[in-house]
């Protein structure tokens, strides 16, 4: 199917689209200095953020690749576990709450089915690559407001069993919270119904956080401490842009800038 140059939302330089083929629309006709934003709160960015916090490179890589281990081990990273997983065997993982207080660890690999697929697939589309959560919302669309080419804020979503996208509000919020830190010159319809998704939730996030349908999945699995962490809104100033395969902090990263 063919898309149409509309569904790239081509007339605007703030953009706003969801999951990976929201991405591929957006990023269709990139041009040089354009950049995407990934927003995945619960969890891959947040965990993202409080690692790259950590002075951690850290290396997306697609969900549920046999040959994760083969990749990490190539480049002397550690290879986060499932959220689970981690969680039984002390091992840092897919979990904010995992790299809290992480010591030791350089680089990590971090799959995850959403956020992490996304920033993978975009390595290679021509548009700077940036991580962004609640946590560091604010920075990141700071830093992004003098950029010359388009910004492009992509909510990665959930799935539903069968695969299919699953419209996340905590990633819509997210995106808003970027959004709405670029200002409105530029935005599309799209980006600004992500911004009045923030605004509306932005006084108390932890209580959205927990009681949007994300939330209540990982509070009731146990993972109520990964929510409490996304939900702490511009405590970071850090700008995770991927450079090469792994992402670093913008701010102490060499050669092009954002």
């Amino acid at each position: 199917m063919t898309q149409a140059a509309e569904h790239g939302q081509t007339a605007y330089s703030r953009r706003f689209d969801w999951g990976p083929t929201g991405a591929r629309a957006l990023v269709a006709d990139a041009r040089p200095g354009d950049v995407a934003v990934v927003v995945d709160v619960l969890s891959f960015t947040t965990t993202l953020t409080l690692a790259v916090e950590r002075g951690i490179e850290v290396y997306p890589y697609p969900w549920a690749t046999a040959d994760a281990p083969a990749y990490a081990a190539q480049r002397a990273a550690v290879l986060a576990r499932g959220r689970r997983e981690g969680l039984a065997s002390g091992a840092i993982s897919l979990s904010p709450a995992s790299f809290d207080d992480v010591e030791g660890v350089e680089r990590v690999v971090l799959p995850s089915p959403n956020g992490s697929t996304i920033a993978f697939a975009l390595a290679d589309a021509g548009v700077r690559v940036v991580g962004a959560s609640l946590r560091n919302a604010t920075a990141v669309g700071r830093r992004l407001a003098g950029v010359e080419g388009r910004v492009s804020v992509v909510a990665a979503g959930e799935r539903w069993p069968d695969g299919s996208l699953r419209p996340a509000a905590e990633d819509l919020w997210g995106a808003g919270a970027v959004l709405a830190a670029l200002g409105p010159d530029g935005a599309g319809p799209e980006a600004l119904l992500a911004v009045a998704a923030y605004d509306a939730v932005r006084g108390d996030l932890t209580a959205a956080l927990h009681d949007c349908a994300s939330g209540r999945e990982l509070g009731s699995a146990g993972f109520g401490s990964d929510v409490d962490l996304a939900a702490e809104g511009d405590v970071s100033g850090v700008v995770p842009v991927l450079r090469g395969e792994a992402f670093v902090d913008a701010a102490v990263a060499t050669g092009r800038q954002i």
